[in-house]
């Protein structure tokens, strides 16, 4: 029984993050602002607290399994993004239930099925690619293949009121999947947004590696959500 699980952990969680990876880049999650897309629709969302949701013993391809710090709380989740040079300053949550699979607008959000800062594993986040949001991601790339976001520092703050700092370290244009998202036991960041209006498969993904964390101000690492449906 244990080697049946254990062939399932290996063989088929790896397919269905793939298969899921996929259907998260082609289906439009992430689009920019452009002059012939309408105005977007607020609707008041009830309030909510982020869900924990990270599995610090799932297996990753090929059985290795991603050793977390020996810190790491399992109901660790991030709450805040800042890239000071880019003026992004944004909550992140997790999907709401009852709001659908659409990204939604003024936040950034996590990818469950993957880690968590400190966790050991990719951290994934996504957000549009529009005023507010991860717009200055697409623009800074579509300059020298945005290079010039090489080594910039990324802040990443956590529900339970760390701070983890990390470097710009990669920047990947016209990406399709999340297979080396999902095979990273590096414990790096991974943000993710729209290189194209809705329905645009290709997406753009910046890494970063951590460099640092530390305790930080509770009221920094909590910011107000107000995430609005803006499709």
């Amino acid at each position: 029984m244990d080697s049946v699980i254990g062939r399932l952990r290996t063989r088929l969680l790896p397919a269905l993050l793939l298969a899921f990876g996929v259907a998260l880049v082609a289906t439009g999650m992430l689009s920019y602002t452009s002059a012939v897309e309408p105005a977007p629709v607020a609707r008041a969302l009830q309030s909510y607290e982020p869900l924990p949701t990270i599995d610090p013993n799932l297996t990753l391809p090929g059985g290795a399994t991603a050793a977390p710090d020996a810190s790491f709380p399992p109901d660790r989740v991030a709450t805040r993004i800042v890239l000071r040079r880019l003026g992004i300053d944004l909550p992140i949550i997790a999907q709401p239930p009852g709001t659908g699979d659409f990204p939604l607008c003024d936040v950034a959000m996590y990818l469950p099925s993957l880690g968590q800062p400190g966790s050991g594993r990719a951290t994934y986040l996504y957000a549009h690619a529009r005023d507010g949001m991860f717009l200055p991601l697409l623009i800074a790339s579509e300059d020298n293949n945005g290079q010039g976001m090489i080594g910039y520092t990324v802040e990443v703050y956590t529900s339970d009121s760390w701070r983890f700092l990390y470097k710009i370290s990669e920047v990947r244009r016209h990406t399709r999947d999340l297979v080396d998202a999902t095979n990273d036991n590096q414990g790096r960041l991974w943000l993710q947004t729209s290189e194209g209006p809705d329905g645009t498969i290709p997406k753009l993904q910046v890494v970063a590696v951590q460099v640092d964390a530390q305790k930080t101000d509770p009221n920094a690492a909590h910011p107000e959500a107000h995430p609005r449906q803006c499709r």
